[in-house]
């Protein structure tokens, strides 16, 4: 919205100079050749301020770019550390389970072995016997 407002401020400075320049050629009390060097006169300084905004909006246009840049470094770094993090989370929660599959295989492995024993083992004389 800004830069719209600039470019029609550039056009309405440029549609009141040539205005301007057609009622002072039209009334000015000058002579053919003052006339002409004014209007050269008015032409350089339109053509300088031209040459001066193009200047300026360049250098804003590199300053936007420059700043973009720096934006995207930003959020480039910041998604290399997130998936940096998730990938020691990942590696971590990998760790615990097969940490917890190997606890529970040992006591898997143990109760397996508790019951052939228990299976193998005859009962005491004074236990009862299940018929």
């Amino acid at each position: 919205m800004a830069e719209e407002n600039k470019s029609n401020g550039l056009a309405w400075f440029l549609a009141g100079l040539g205005v301007g320049a057609l009622v002072g050629i039209l009334y000015a009390p000058k002579s053919g050749r003052e006339t002409r060097e004014d209007l050269i006169a008015g032409a350089r300084e339109g053509t300088e301020y031209l040459r001066t905004r193009t200047r300026q909006a360049a250098e804003q246009m590199g300053d936007l770019v420059d700043k973009g840049k720096e934006q995207v470094s930003e959020y480039v770094e910041r998604g290399r550390e997130a998936v940096d993090r998730g990938r020691a989370q990942w590696e971590e929660f990998v760790e615990r389970g097969k940490n917890l599959v190997s606890e529970q295989s040992g006591r898997v492995t143990a109760a397996v072995e508790a019951g052939r024993q228990a299976y193998k083992t005859p009962p005491a004389a004074d236990e009862p016997k299940d018929v």
